[in-house]
């Protein structure tokens, strides 16, 4: 078992001042490289269409536990992290999905009703750690194929793979969405973004890149819409829309696209600010990720019931 021990991370794996997600890169890439992608996708949104139509009590639906695998992928000693940073990393996902993060209580007035558990928790089955001469990867997954210095995930339709490893160009993690190719599904962390001990570095050492890169993994997409104005949206209805991302620790009220009084929610996973100011999910974004877990992700349920049967 590896030990705790402090750990510098060289250059390459070092945090950026500001946060830098790489999903959308990543997606349009495949996009382009997988056109059956683009039709699951459109049938995802049909279906998370109708389910906005027809909403259920998310406080009923059943709780999933999610089979998770980790994938250490490391050219460095400090790079191959420990499972005491593994177990932290799981540990804040299961507090953030589950709505039960104690910093919830910094949540604005206004959207504090908004404040939602996903149900959805985490449980570690596998950890597979992999040395490798490549000095940072990219958004291109080559993390996730031997071939290019890295490991091929194990079993997708039924786990969350999630690799670490040293992210270049200032990228804190990045994540594939539901529907797209089997063989690179999962999330990547950057090792100086992942978990709350060990390489993880302020201002992003709170584990909170995981659960946006997640969040990703569910089909939630970034809070403005990923356009450079007010005409984008993120397909949920709860939370407003914005000019364009939140950085650092903003002041709230901070009001854009005619949004005020309380304007943007920057206090929203799926925003770009940093770890200790984010704080929440809404409950309709929950319904987005219920909806990707149900018809995108089932063999994630499929797999949750199977283990709950032999229990």
């Amino acid at each position: 078992m590896a030990k705790r021990t402090k750990k510098t991370v060289t250059a390459r794996g070092r945090v950026p001042p500001r946060r830098v997600c790489g999903a959308m890169a990543a997606h349009m890439l495949l996009l382009e490289k997988y056109p059956a992608f683009r039709m699951n996708l459109m049938k995802l949104e049909g279906a998370t269409a109708k389910q906005r139509q027809a909403p259920v009590d998310l406080a009923q639906v059943p709780i999933v536990t999610v089979d998770t695998v980790v994938h250490v992928v490391y050219a460095t000693d400090a790079e191959n992290v420990g499972d005491d940073q593994i177990a932290s990393q799981l540990d804040v996902l299961n507090r953030d999905f589950r709505a039960t993060n104690t910093d919830r209580s910094k949540v604005p007035a206004p959207w504090a009703g908004l404040v939602t558990d996903a149900r959805i928790s985490f449980r570690l089955v596998e950890v597979t750690r992999t040395p490798t001469t490549v000095r940072g990867f990219g958004t291109d997954d080559g993390v996730k194929n031997a071939a290019t210095g890295g490991i091929a995930p194990i079993d997708t339709r039924s786990r969350l793979n999630l690799w670490v490893c040293a992210l270049r160009d200032g990228v804190l993690g990045y994540a594939q969405f539901p529907g797209g190719p089997p063989a690179t599904d999962g999330v990547v962390i950057n090792v100086s973004a992942f978990g709350t001990v060990g390489t993880a570095q302020a201002p992003f050492n709170l584990g909170r890149t995981a659960t946006h890169e997640v969040g990703h993994y569910f089909n939630l997409r970034h809070i403005w819409g990923d356009t450079p104005d007010c005409s984008g949206g993120d397909g949920v209805a709860d939370t407003p829309n914005c000019e364009g991302p939140n950085f650092g620790t903003p002041i709230w009220p901070s009001v854009t696209c005619n949004n005020g009084p309380a304007g943007d929610m920057f206090v929203n996973y799926m925003d770009y600010v940093d770890d200790r100011a984010m704080f929440m999910f809404t409950a309709q974004q929950v319904l987005r990720m219920r909806t990707a877990l149900e018809t995108g992700r089932p063999g994630l349920m499929a797999t949750a019931a199977a283990a709950r049967r032999k229990r």
